[in-house]
Formats: C-alpha cells, structure tokens, sequence
C-alpha cells in the first residue's frame, strides 16, 4: 500500500511543503492545533470546516478529520455520552452518524425524534464532549439496516422507484426533510454547533440510476439551510456516478487503485483525502462464519494514510446492536440476513467496553497529534477515558408459562381477508402505512394434499402447518414442499404459512422489489391457493405489553412453538448491563419489559443477546420470548458477549 500511497501524493498534487512537515519525513508540526483541532481550541467555529487546496481548515488553520462512526440510534439513550466520551479519549475529534428515515418516520406522516431518536441531543451532547459531527440524513443510508434506512411504506407504490426522482419518492422525501432539516441547522457550525459536514445520500455511484437525483438532493438540503460542508462518499470504482458539481468528493476504503486517484484529481483538483469509511470488518450474517479482524492490517494502513496527512473515518468506531428488527440483508449469493448485534469489529465492544484494539489506536492517534520536537505533551488536554462499566450474571430463568400462537389468534386484531396473498407492506394496518417488519400469518382451507410450491413469492421465511401441525420451511433457497394426504381425515384442513421478515436489503438494485410475507400466489399441485385470512404480527412493544391475551398455561414440559414464553428477571437496586444466552431454543425473539432486543438463532454465529442494564428496573421484569419452534424453558444469563468465531 505504500508504493501506492506514494503515487497517490503526486497525483492529488500535495505540496512539498506537505510532504516536509509530513510524520513521514520526521519534521514538526507548528502547533498541536494546526494538526488536530476540537471544537474547545477554535476561537470562530462560524468560519467552519473549508477546503483549502489540500487541506481541511477550521477556524481558518489546517487540521486533520479523525472521525469515528456511533449511530445512536443503535446505542441506548443513557450510554450516548459515555460512548461519546471513550471516542474523544481515544484520540479522535469528530463523530460521523447517520439519520435513519424508517426510524423516524415509521408510518407516512408521524414522526419519531424523542426517546432513543432524539437526535439533536445526541449532537448537542458531542459538542459538550468537544466533537464535531459529520452528519449523514440520506434519505438513503445503507449501514446494514432494513432497506438501506428507507421506510418500507414506500414500497405501498408499486410503481416505486428509490432513490431517483420519480415523483412519488420526492414527495415523501421533502415531506421528511420538512421535518428533519430544520431540527438540526441550528446545530450547523456556521450556528456555533458541532455539525462541520452534511454527506449526500450514500454510496449513490454504486446505484447511479438518475443522473438528476443526486442534484436534487443537494437542493433539497440547501434550500431548507443546511450550509456548512456538503460531501459525497463512494467506492472508488463507483466515484465518478456519484459526484456532485461543487461537492467534496469522499472515498471509502474499497475498490481503490491508481485510477481511482487519477478520477478523483481530474474532477476535483488538489484537495484533502477523506477516507469517509475506513472500515475494519463488515456485519455478519446468520449461518455463516464470524468476520474476523486483522489488527496488524488495520493499524499499518492507517499509519500510512495518517503520515500522507488523509483524514478518515473509522467506521465502526462503536457498532452497538441490531435492536428489534432494523437489521437488513445483505445480497451476498443469494440473501444473507444480518445478526442482532452490530459489533463490526469496532473499537468498543458491542457493550462498549474497550478492546486492544482500541488502546492501539489511542497510542497511534496520539502520536500523531501530539509533535514530539516542539510541544509537551502534559500541554495537550486528554480527555478522561470512562471507566468499563461493570456486567452481572443473573440467576438463570425459567419461563414458567407459556401461550401458543394458535390459541392467541382470537384475541388479536381482526385479521385481513383476501382472496389473494398479500404482502406485509401492502396491508391496511398502522393507519395506511402497512406492516414493516415481523411475522405475517397467512391460512387458508385445502381439501388435499400433494405438491406446495412457493415460485420465489415466500419473502423472507416461511414456515409451514397443516392445521397445527409443522410441516417444513419455504424460503430463498427452498421452494417445495409436500402436503401429507391424511386418508382419516374428511373436509378441509387448514394450510399455515407463517413468514418472517427476516430484513429486506440494505443494499443493491433489487431494493426496489422487497417487499415481504407472501409477495404473490402460492400454488398447491400446480393450482394458486385462494380465500386467505392474514393476522400481522408486527410484536411491537404495545402488542407484547397490551395486546397479548391473559391466557397463559403453565409450561409443565417443554412446548414446541410458535409459542410466546413467560418468565420474571428479579434484579437488585442497582441493574446492570448482562448477556442473554438462549442455549438449547431454536429461533425467536427476545422482549424484556416490552423492548425488543432482537433475534436469536441456534445456526449462529451469534450465541448471545445484549441487555443494557438502563432496560432494566429495580424487582421484577418481563421477559417475553417468541420461539418459532423448540424452546428449553431456561433462559440463562452471561456476562461476555459470545459472537462466534
């Protein structure tokens, strides 16, 4: 990589006067704050974060951008600041976040941005642990979540085109940044806040549908008063269809050789590297093996790239988890479904507690801004780095009662009946806006057995029953399954397909087409099945709390699901931060107090859940585990996350 960066100074024209005060040739810096500078150590924060020929400049002197990633959205409300604290003591001055749109606007027109959504408290709280912010709004955002962070509502249109200019994407958009923008402008560093940069969408070259689309949400951002640094970030492969006249270009760390120098400099000129993803790893999927990190590689590349003076932004810095279903799919072959946790082999734990790696890199970050020749480092201020915050084991627990599906579908809403299949999206529930994520429920009465075929239209996972008894499973990679003929039984019985959403893709040119549950007609020996009744089980936090029936049984043996299950965490005063370890159960999901903490699966890698001690209140609290298929009853506690390997 070395050689390559070499090339990469002469391409992108940086000044010999660069080069001489580099760490590479072992000269000097002036001051600490020309290299690295906080919002604490500049005076006029309103001059902002500019480009002057290969530099970044705030407050009108040169500095580097060393950012990490935290989405808050991903992290407890209660642990924000302490995450924010461990980023700055670590040696950076700038976290990156992205807004998520499903998040905040979760049915058309009502909006969300309180609780764990309060995003202009998470960016005042970085100004007060001296941060700057790189704000990322979308609309679209990747970062592994459910449709790329779009709400699935969209996909109601069945003419829907993401990410362009069709109308009926725009409209929903400005109605969202109505919303959004004028929430956070005040908090721009023009205004005296932390907000340095605003990123433009995502990664759009790698879509690169509308050449009109990324112009407009470039407008879109201005005209509502968003003036501080705009900026794009792309792939190198992908650079040149997603630029924007009159707008940083920004790079992540995939795909990059000396063209993508060459592209970068004939359209932009001299000007700073911004690796705007500076990614150590990458999310894993259910089934499959546990990403591994390389901290040796991990380190020499960003030695390397600090020396040539390149900003960056190590994404993750702190991963946090999949809470609920947010988690999306990535098109890996065929559909890989992300797992609970986001840990991302990010600095901080998923817990957010330190890792070697994170004491490597505060030792690197700073030696890079702390000059040796000329600035005692006692004048540098440090941070203080937060303590760990201890975890507990509590005593296992049994879950005492349970509640089949089955039993509780009377006392659910009144389902919808259709004579065709119909998709989560396209329901008419949540008040017009569809169903997101979750579970589906389709029946249906058959008078025979023989061959069931799927063609593709069972979105994520189905599994199948024949009146109450399990049959097998329909997903991406099985298609067929036969109906026993049950010669003692007269009339019809009734065929139980009950699909999960198991995340649609974050990514891709498919995301125009995932839509979930039964996307189309199932067919029963070559004949479409017809006359459904469809329950949504979205299980939001009301639906566990509120909406289940009071038909609990005792769990005397070990029942086979679907099934809810009941049991009583007693904790002390003071709660405390535990893993939940779903040893011997099969597939589910996981409530504690109504909050949703996400899937569990025995295929892995993952083998434990995060529970936040915050979740948690003094005596006794709820949990509620929705198992698909074989439960244990034990639900047993730990106090280290186990990932896989």
């Amino acid at each position: 990589m070395q050689t390559l960066l070499v090339r990469l100074v002469v391409l992108l024209g940086l000044t010999s006067r660069l080069l001489e005060t580099s760490a590479l040739t072992g000269a000097p810096w002036g001051r600490a704050s020309r290299v690295f500078l906080s919002p604490s150590q500049v005076k006029d924060r309103r001059l902002g974060l500019k480009v002057k020929d290969s530099n970044f400049t705030l407050g009108g002197f040169p500095s580097l951008i060393l950012a990490g990633t935290i989405h808050y959205f991903r992290v407890p409300k209660e642990y924000w600041r302490d995450r924010l604290l461990k980023l700055r003591a670590c040696g950076f001055n700038t976290v990156t976040t992205h807004v998520p749109w499903n998040l905040h606007e979760p049915r058309r027109g009502q909006f969300q941005f309180t609780g764990n959504l309060d995003l202009a408290v998470f960016i005042s709280m970085a100004l007060e642990v001296d941060l700057w912010v790189i704000l990322c709004p979308g609309p679209y955002i990747g970062s592994d979540l459910d449709l790329g962070g779009l709400p699935s509502w969209l996909l109601r249109d069945p003419k829907m085109k993401l990410r362009t200019t069709y109308k009926g994407f725009t409209k929903a958009v400005n109605h969202y940044f109505d919303e959004l923008i004028p929430r956070i402008v005040s908090l721009q560093v023009q205004e005296d806040g932390p907000i340095i940069a605003v990123q433009l969408e995502n990664e759009y070259g790698s879509y690169h549908m509308d050449e009109k689309y990324m112009p407009y949400v470039k407008q879109a951002l201005v005209t509502r008063g968003v003036k501080t640094l705009l900026m794009t970030a792309d792939t190198g492969q992908d650079l040149t269809g997603g630029r924007v006249k009159n707008v940083l270009a920004t790079l992540h760390l995939r795909s990059i050789n000396k063209a993508t120098y060459e592209t970068l400099s004939s359209f932009q000129g001299p000007s700073p590297v911004l690796m705007t993803v500076y990614t150590a790893s990458a999310p894993d999927g259910w089934g499959a093996l546990r990403h591994s990190l390389d901290p040796h590689l991990v380190m020499r590349d960003a030695r390397e790239m600090l020396a040539f003076w390149f900003s960056l932004n190590f994404y993750m810095f702190h991963g946090g988890t999949n809470f609920g279903f947010m988690g999306g799919s990535a098109p890996l072959h065929s559909y890989l479904p992300t797992v609970t946790s986001y840990d991302y082999g990010a600095l901080l734990t998923e817990d957010g507690d330190y890792t070697p790696e994170y004491v490597t890199f505060q030792e690197l970050l700073r030696s890079v801004t702390v000059p040796s020749h000329n600035l005692n480092p006692n004048e540098v201020h440090r941070p203080p780095q937060p303590e760990s915050r201890p975890r507990v084991v509590y005593k296992p627990v049994t879950a005492t009662y349970y509640m089949s599906l089955w039993d509780a579908l009377p006392y659910l809403d009144e389902p919808t009946r259709s004579a065709k299949p119909v998709s989560m999206e396209k329901l008419s529930v949540n008040q017009g806006s569809g169903q997101s994520s979750g579970y589906i429920l389709y029946e249906t009465a058959i008078s025979s057995g023989g061959l069931l075929t799927s063609r593709g239209h069972v979105q994520d996972r189905g599994q199948v029953f024949l009146d109450n008894l399990y049959i097998g499973v329909l997903d991406h990679a099985s298609t067929e399954l036969t109906i026993p003929r049950r010669s003692d039984y007269e009339g019809s019985q009734m065929l139980r397909i009950l699909v999960e959403n198991q995340g649609r893709l974050a990514c891709g040119p498919d995301i125009n087409k995932e839509r979930k549950g039964l996307t189309g007609d199932i067919y029963l020996n070559k004949s479409p099945l017809r006359k459904f009744k469809i329950y949504s089980l979205e299980m939001k936090p009301k639906f566990i709390q509120r909406d289940l029936p009071n038909i609990w049984k005792p769990a005397l043996f070990q029942p086979r699901g679907p099934a809810f299950f009941l049991g009583l965490l007693r904790v002390g005063d003071h709660p405390r931060d535990t893993f939940i370890k779903m040893q011997d159960w099969t597939k589910g999901v996981v409530f504690i107090n109504g909050q949703n903490l996400g899937r569990y699966w025995n295929i892995g890698p993952q083998e434990t859940l995060y529970l936040p001690g915050p979740w948690l209140q003094p005596g006794a609290n709820e949990i509620v585990v929705f198992e698909e298929w074989k439960s244990a009853l034990v639900i047993q506690f730990t106090d280290s996350p186990q990932l896989g390997y």
